[in-house]
C-alpha cells in the first residue's frame, strides 16, 4: 500500500472538516425560525437562504407552532422565505392565535399580526482564509397590525421591529462533533417578538445560541442546542409588568442531507408571573417547527 504523505494527510483532514463545515450549515444553518429567518428556534443567524450569486434561491416554507397555555393560547406561524445574490434572504410571516380558556387574560393575546424581515450577510465565515472568521449579517423584522396587550386596552392595532446585528460561526475542530455558536445584539420596542405587543420604548437586547449536531438513525442527522434571549423588562401599558429572558431548548432533525426538509421540536420558557397574582404560565411550552426549500 502507497503510504500517505503529510501534505496528503493534510488535504484529507481539511477536506473531511470542510464536509463537516458544509454539511452543519446547510442542515443546521439553513431551517427558518419562529419567524421565517434563517436561524436557531427564535433567533436569527447570520447565515441566509441558499442563493448563489446573481441569481433568486429556491423558496423556503416553514409553519411554527407554540402551545403557549391558557392564557397566550396556541400561536401558529405560516412563512416564506426568498434567498437572492448569496448574502440576502427577505421574507413573510403571518402570525395567527387561537386564544387561550382564560377568559379574563386570554383576549390579550388574541389577535394575529404580520412578520415582514430582511438580512444582508456582509462578512463571509473564514473569509481571507482566516479560519477564525465567523459570518457576520445585519437584519430586520417588522411587525405591523399587532394588537395585543396594549393594542388590546386601547382598542388599536400598533407596530414594533427589530434591527440585530448577528456573528455565526460553525466550529469543526472538534473531531466529528461540528457545532455552531451564534451570538448577536438587536434593538427592539417589542414584547416578546410581538406576543406580547410592543415594549414601552426601545432597548439593546443580546441574544445567542449553541447548537451540536450528532448522527441519527437512518443517515440521518440531529441537532440540539439552546438559545437565550433578552427581553424588554417592560411592557407597553402595563407599567408594572416585567418579562423574565426567553430560553429555548430544541432539537433540529435533518432526515435527510439529500432533501431541505429540517423539522425542530422544542421546550420554550417565556413567562409566567408577569404580574403580582397574574400567572401567564408560558413557562415550560411545547413548540414544533418544520421548514422546507423547494
Amino acid at each position: 500500500m502507497k503510504p500517505i504523505n503529510q501534505n496528503e494527510h493534510l488535504l484529507r483532514r481539511t477536506l473531511i472538516a470542510a464536509a463537516f463545515a458544509i454539511f452543519a450549515v446547510s442542515a443546521f444553518g439553513q431551517g427558518l425560525n419562529w419567524e421565517g429567518q434563517t436561524g436557531a428556534f427564535v433567533t436569527p443567524f447570520a447565515y441566509t437562504s441558499a442563493s448563489s450569486a446573481g441569481h433568486l434561491g429556491h423558496p423556503q416554507l416553514a409553519f411554527h407552532y407554540l402551545d403557549g397555555g391558557s392564557v397566550v393560547g396556541n400561536d401558529f406561524q405560516i412563512s416564506v422565505t426568498e434567498g437572492l445574490l448569496k448574502r440576502v434572504e427577505v421574507g413573510y410571516t403571518s402570525a395567527l392565535n387561537a386564544s387561550g380558556s382564560n377568559t379574563t387574560l386570554a383576549p390579550l393575546f388574541n389577535n394575529g399580526f404580520n412578520v415582514f424581515h430582511g438580512k444582508l450577510n456582509f462578512l463571509d465565515e473564514n473569509a481571507g482564509k482566516q479560519a477564525w472568521l465567523p459570518a457576520v449579517a445585519v437584519g430586520f423584522a417588522a411587525r405591523t397590525q399587532v394588537r395585543r396587550v396594549g393594542g388590546v386596552l386601547n382598542d388599536k392595532d400598533t407596530s414594533n421591529g427589530d434591527f440585530y446585528l448577528v456573528a455565526t460561526k460553525t466550529v469543526t475542530q472538534v473531531k466529528h462533533l461540528p457545532f455552531v455558536l451564534n451570538a448577536g445584539v438587536k434593538e427592539t420596542d417589542a414584547s416578546l417578538l410581538g406576543i406580547a405587543g410592543n415594549a414601552p420604548n426601545w432597548s439593546a437586547r443580546g441574544f445567542g445560541a449553541l447548537g451540536l449536531v450528532l448522527s441519527g438513525p437512518a443517515k440521518s442527522k440531529i441537532v440540539v442546542g439552546s438559545e437565550v434571549a433578552q427581553q424588554p423588562h417592560y411592557i407597553q401599558n402595563l407599567p408594572n409588568a416585567t418579562l423574565p429572558t426567553t430560553l429555548t431548548y430544541f432539537a433540529r432533525v435533518i432526515p435527510s442531507t439529500e432533501h431541505p426538509l429540517n423539522i425542530d421540536f422544542g421546550v420554550a420558557q417565556a413567562a409566567n408571573r408577569v404580574l403580582p397574582g397574574a400567572q401567564v404560565g408560558a413557562r415550560a411550552q411545547f413548540a414544533f417547527g418544520i421548514s422546507y426549500r423547494l
